[in-house]
């Protein structure tokens, strides 16, 4: 891809996701895909009877409340976050 991007097809709860990202920030998408799946595993042990939906959007709404702790008030890393959720819906739609 052109200006340093690259697509990047990952894995996450048994589904694929395909995104474009920036070609340096590779690895540390990687690593939150990791603790991600790390989350949803602890989250299925946890709670029984649920569907790999349901773990994400618990994994999400964990790590959007941990975020907007830290940041509250930040208008820039709310407009960021709220970027993030809305490319998120696009894709769990």
């Amino acid at each position: 891809m052109s200006d340093g991007k690259m697509l990047v097809n990952v894995w996450l709860a048994g589904r694929s996701y395909r995104f474009t990202i920036k070609a340096e920030d590779e690895s540390v998408v990687r690593r939150a895909i990791k603790v991600a799946e790390d989350k949803i595993a602890e989250l299925k042990n946890s709670y029984a009877g649920k569907d790999d939906q349901d773990f994400i959007a618990m994994c999400l709404l964990m790590y959007a409340a941990e975020s907007a702790i830290k940041v509250d008030g930040d208008p820039l890393i709310n407009e960021e976050l709220q970027k993030m959720c809305e490319k998120i819906d696009k894709v769990v739609a």
